[in-house]
């Protein structure tokens, strides 16, 4: 009992207890998985203007409404290729002494997923008009409009970064929308977030509590049961070319009308889908991703796009089979390949 009346033994019982488990439950952990789990080999370093763009991203707060981690549940696979894993972070460290941001993997996915946005969506022309206003690219998004990244200027000095914005978008005054230094850092650090390939030999998580395949059916042209081209559409294209299919004037090109889509050849169509596309540059729209090779959309997947985008918007063309496209997908990787060997 003595020990229990004597307030400095109790409080130094307490401190080492404390001290003891703090060792144990937190610190000993903390670097035996910094030990264990080195960065992947193909893990780069955040450029000076990504970390400027992340102190941005996390004074903002973002990550109060977007995730960085792809959970190993299937309906996580639109985000990433692969679940995450501990290598995945090991390459992030402390702001500065006082501040632990290291990680930003996030609590609520208000918002998508960011793991991966600088594969999924690398063009900085998108992220500036969607930082300006969300509501331009994704009609029903909920996220803040960023306006004070941005000024407006007369004219644009050289140099200056000058951001498409729909005319109904712009306020009274006139000019041109210019990004700041702060947006373009932002946007450097969105651009970084890219999910790594895992080394050869090594196998990767698997995505659990798979949806049940859907099965072949007679006389749908190869096509899978269920297939929705319109949500595909709008997971994979819409942001870009809108719901409309009209595009966006001066930022990114419309499928309404359009003569690659309408062609009853659908070869360059895959090929963009695939490989991206450049070939509109000198009228102001920035490159095309190649959202089929990024995103690993399978044939069925890709011609229910294409047939949704084909008989669409006053759009009337020959429609596609998943035969057809797999052929055609084959076709465009070795010519593709071919090209890249040429150079």
């Amino acid at each position: 009992m003595e020990f229990f009346n004597d307030h400095k033994k109790l409080f130094l019982a307490a401190l080492g207890l404390f001290l003891f488990l703090t060792l144990m439950v937190a610190i000993l952990p903390a670097l035996y998985n910094q030990k264990n789990n080195a960065p992947l080999p193909q893990a780069e370093t955040l450029s000076g203007d990504a970390l400027e763009g992340k102190a941005i991203y996390v004074a903002n707060g973002c990550v109060a409404c977007h995730t960085q981690q792809v959970r190993n549940i299937d309906m996580d696979k639109v985000w990433g290729a692969r679940p995450s894993i501990a290598a995945d972070y090991a390459n992030f460290h402390r702001t500065d002494f006082w501040r632990n941001t290291a990680t930003l993997m996030g609590t609520e996915r208000t918002g998508p997923d960011l793991t991966s946005i600088g594969t999924r969506q690398p063009s900085i022309d998108w992220h500036l008009v969607h930082l300006y206003n969300p509501r331009i690219v994704v009609k029903q998004s909920v996220m803040p409009a960023y306006p004070w990244m941005f000024v407006v200027k007369k004219t644009p000095a050289k140099g200056d970064v000058v951001v498409n914005v729909p005319a109904e978008y712009l306020n009274s005054e006139e000019g041109k929308v210019v990004a700041t230094k702060e947006a373009l850092q932002l946007v450097a650090y969105l651009q970084s977030l890219k999910q790594v390939k895992l080394p050869d030999g090594r196998p990767a998580p698997e995505f659990l509590y798979k949806r049940e395949q859907k099965t072949q059916v007679a006389g749908t042209a190869g096509e899978m049961q269920g297939l929705d081209g319109t949500a595909l559409y709008a997971a994979n294209c819409q942001s870009c070319h809108q719901e409309n299919g009209e595009g966006l004037p001066g930022a990114f090109p419309p499928l309404k009308g359009s003569k690659i889509v309408l062609d009853d050849n659908p070869e360059t169509m895959v090929d963009i889908i695939m490989n991206g596309y450049s070939g509109r540059v000198s009228e102001g729209f920035p490159p095309m991703p190649p959202i089929g090779t990024t995103n690993n959309l399978k044939p069925e997947e890709i011609s229910a796009i294409m047939n949704h985008e084909k008989t669409s918007w006053g759009n009337n063309a020959k429609t596609v089979t998943a035969a057809d496209i797999k052929n055609l997908m084959d076709l465009v990787k070795t010519k593709s390949t071919g090209t890249e060997a040429a150079k």
